[in-house]
């Protein structure tokens, strides 16, 4: 029983989500996981990870199991999906964006929704947000800068993140000009 309640922590942790791994360390093993399952004790919503509905749910479980999907603890919501984490602006991705280390490769099924963006990020480039491991808003609008996001959309994202104090004034002019130079 220790076992089930160090995965319900975990998965308390992250949205109602454990992976096998973190189940496996927790004493659970792969087997138990696929037989809760089979009795309705855990739902499987992708491969690898399971979800304990006795956790409730919120409005960020997607984002959190974006980020689980990869397989990699160093992976981070990204990009667009940041952007729209933060509220900067009207952005409203179709699918989340997540980074990995620039090395890894992925290689299931079951990612549609997703873009995998491949980036080594520096500690400083990454917080939490809401739980999930998330790049920081200057990280999100610099990656969003390069990745064909429209200019009304940056705009709207480096004002909102000057007006909320995410971003320095010297980062909010330094990432307008770059706006300016990329739109003319």
């Amino acid at each position: 029983m220790a076992g089930w309640d160090e995965v319900w922590e975990i998965a308390a942790d992250q949205h109602g989500y454990v992976t096998v791994e973190q189940a496996g360390n927790a004493g659970i093993n792969y087997e138990a996981l696929k037989q809760a399952a089979w009795r309705g004790r855990v739902e499987r919503p992708a491969r690898g990870i399971y979800r304990l509905p006795t956790v409730p749910a919120t409005a960020h479980d997607l984002e959190a199991l974006a980020v689980l999907w990869t397989g990699d603890a160093a992976a981070a919501l990204s990009h667009d999906s940041a952007l729209a984490a933060y509220d900067l602006g009207d952005i409203n991705p179709d699918k989340y964006h997540v980074t990995v280390p620039a090395a890894r490769r992925i290689r299931k099924a079951g990612g549609d929704g997703y873009v995998i963006h491949h980036q080594d990020l520096r500690p400083e480039q990454v917080t939490w947000w809401e739980g999930i491991r998330t790049v920081t808003p200057l990280t999100a609008i610099e990656q969003t800068l390069v990745s064909g996001v429209p200019t009304y959309l940056l705009r709207q994202a480096i004002t909102a993140a000057y007006k909320q104090a995410r971003i320095r004034d010297a980062d909010r002019r330094r990432l307008t000009a770059q706006l300016t130079r990329k739109a003319s």
